[in-house]
């Protein structure tokens, strides 16, 4: 079977596959979801919670022991050179437990909260972010992680001590002709009695190449005694018939060992399989609740970096007889960072710690904060490379040969390109989070949108949204961000105002479940086809998200005595700045060029535009598009090599 020749999938299966997938019910309330539904649940969010004091010694003590090996052990310069992190580094990770960070300490692991989890990412990503990559890749989303939450008791006590201290795991879902589009999943796992024969090609397989432990989505074919579908399984790498065919190489996140990964007739035990057969989407979705969270701690962390270079350097860099950073041209971007990288960490620190309480259920919000944190991340890492000008384009090892400070900021730029791709595209958490956003209006009203709903069942669902929409849409009318007082408790004396910015927030969530409402009543079955409109939607909740965030942390720092005034400084300019995006995606909701896009679009795909193309050389080498996925035994060497040993 050739990638082109991939069973065809409708957009109708396409969209019950991953509908199926999703967690149907909301068992605990959700700041996000209230907030698309136009409600502002403040008291879900402040005062902000807090981490037990064990938990803060605990974590505290690993951030010491992982800081001094960050800066005795590990050579960031190497491991961008050689495009490898080496393998003395590798066995430092595991000799302080960096494996096992999130695993219970009953099985060798440190234990850590998901905001220490986070914390130490981030302080290991400021170093090496390929380092990050490695150490996420195994415990967001490779073994420990769905174990942990859906695993049996047998395999608990057999995977989570190696993955606690020496054996590296990754998450294999995507292949070479299946990307964010699951019911395309050509890999399959045939029942053999107490085994599944599993035979397909995996793409993209991060820590693939040094992993020791898999977890492998395949698709189980229905039979008599099995359910069948999209199946979750523990592979060892030392199977036979397993081969790692390739090492990627990428323009950024030099030291990733990502691969392609070929099975040929591996006998994986029924016994590690992971929940029932065709929960698998499901597993890696929850999964993904949490697991999203550390690639945004990453982001933090660079805007945290960013900020201390862009402080360094424009005080030092003189034109025109003063300091860069006193030009306003520079000085904006300066303020741009600062305030960004406090709304990152406020953003990713009230996440983290709202999946510690287990209080709400923060699917949106970890969606939100892994759209949000890449996409502002990317940005602050540009505006930084603007700010050092020829020096940003430069590389750290050529600024060292000709004697100056060796700062890579064009390799930041580089690492942090793929975050707007990793874990779900930018475009993919957008229909994401859209889809969860819009959930109360299709739990209600999506039969009368249904062409495959009878009469009666649309009878049915008009009488069901007519009650939910009396109740729901006179509180979209005023609200508290119309009273001149409210959040009084946001201006402390000596302070910057914040309430002002809450009062923004409730009134724009009100006016954001509104227009939903009206793109809805508009467009109805067409809806999700506008694609451009539902993004700007999802845009606008991330910066109330945001400005939501960044005012419960301030006024969190407030009472702490830690730095409040700088920290009300900071979230009132961010809260201005956000207000501005918010308002520019308000007015782009109803004013935007999106279909004479389309119409473009069409024309380019037709050729009519291809004349524009002449006068160019196209350099691309020769090859398909897409490799060839068809199974079966391995054409190349297996490139696997366990790290650090």
């Amino acid at each position: 079977m050739t990638a082109s020749s991939v069973r065809p999938v409708s957009e109708r299966e396409a969209r019950r596959v991953a509908e199926a997938a999703r967690e149907q019910v909301w068992h605990k309330p959700s700041f996000a979801k209230e907030l698309f539904l136009g409600r502002f649940r403040l008291d879900l969010i402040h005062p902000h919670p807090a981490s037990a004091p064990d938990d803060v010694r605990r974590g505290e003590k690993f951030l010491e022991k992982l800081r001094e090996f960050c800066e005795t052990s590990i050579d960031s310069a190497r491991i961008e050179r050689e495009a490898m992190i080496p393998d003395e580094t590798v066995q430092g990770l595991k000799e302080i437990g960096a494996l096992g960070m999130k695993i219970d300490p009953k099985y060798g692991g440190a234990g850590l909260t998901q905001v220490y989890y986070n914390k130490a990412l981030a302080l290991v990503s400021s170093v090496s972010p390929a380092i990050g990559a490695l150490l996420s890749a195994h415990q967001s989303i490779g073994v420990p992680q769905p174990l942990k939450l859906f695993g049996t008791q047998e395999q608990k006590d057999a995977f989570l001590p190696r993955c606690a201290r020496t054996d590296i795991s990754a998450f294999l879902l995507t292949e070479p002709d299946v990307g964010s589009d699951p019911a395309r999943l050509a890999t399959t796992a045939v029942p053999d009695g107490d085994h599944y024969i599993l035979d397909g090609v995996k793409l993209w397989t991060t820590n693939g190449v040094v992993a020791d432990l898999l977890v492998v989505m395949a698709r189980v074919p229905a039979s008599e005694g099995h359910k069948g579908g999209i199946t979750a399984f523990v592979v060892e790498t030392a199977s036979a018939g397993v081969t790692v065919e390739n090492r990627n190489a990428f323009m950024g996140l030099r030291g990733l060992e990502n691969g392609v990964t070929r099975f040929h007739r591996v006998r994986v035990p029924a016994a590690h399989r992971i929940g029932p057969e065709g929960a698998g989407l499901k597993i890696a979705l929850t999964t993904l609740n949490t697991g999203r969270l550390s690639l945004p701690a990453m982001c933090a962390g660079s805007g945290k970096w960013c900020l201390k270079i862009a402080r360094e350097w424009s005080a030092a860099r003189e034109q025109w007889g003063k300091p860069i950073a006193r030009h306003e041209a520079v000085g904006t971007k300066i303020s741009f960072i600062a305030a960004t990288t406090f709304a990152l960490e406020a953003v990713i620190d009230l996440a983290s710690q709202m999946a510690d309480e287990d209080r709400n259920d923060i699917r949106i919000e970890a969606a939100l904060a892994k759209l949000y944190g890449s996409e502002m991340a990317w940005l602050m890492a540009d505006e930084l490379v603007q700010i050092r000008g020829g020096r940003g384009f430069e590389t750290a090892a050529s600024l060292a040969a000709r004697g100056e400070r060796a700062v890579p900021a064009e390799q930041m730029l580089r690492d942090l390109r793929i975050n707007r791709i990793f874990e779900g595209s930018t475009e993919i958490m957008h229909l994401l989070i859209a889809r969860e956003a819009v959930d109360a209006h299709l739990s209600v009203a999506g039969d009368l949108i249904d062409p495959d709903k009878s009469l009666s069942d649309k009878g049915r669902a008009a009488a069901k949204a007519g009650g939910f929409y009396a109740r729901w849409l006179p509180g979209l009318i005023t609200g508290a961000g119309q009273l001149p007082r409210a959040y009084a408790e946001f201006h402390p004396p000596r302070h910057r105002d914040l309430s002002p910015h809450l009062r923004y927030v409730e009134r724009s969530a009100r006016k954001l479940a509104r227009s939903t409402f009206y793109a809805m009543s508009r467009w109805q079955g067409r809806m999700e086809t506008k694609q451009g409109f539902l993004g700007r939607i999802v845009d606008i909740g991330a910066e109330l998200f945001a400005m939501s965030a960044a005012c419960v942390r301030a006024e969190m720092l407030r009472t702490t005595g830690d730095h409040g005034v700088e920290a009300y400084q900071l979230a009132d300019v961010f809260c201005r700045q956000a207000r501005i995006r918010a308002e520019e995606l308000f007015a782009r909701l109803w004013t935007n060029t999106d279909e004479l896009d389309r119409k473009v679009v069409s024309g380019v795909l037709a050729g009519s535009y291809s004349w524009l193309e002449e006068g160019v050389l196209d350099p691309s080498g020769d090859g398909p598009w897409i490799a060839d996925a068809t199974p079966g035994p391995p054409t190349k060497d297996n490139v696997h090599r366990r790290a650090g040993t």
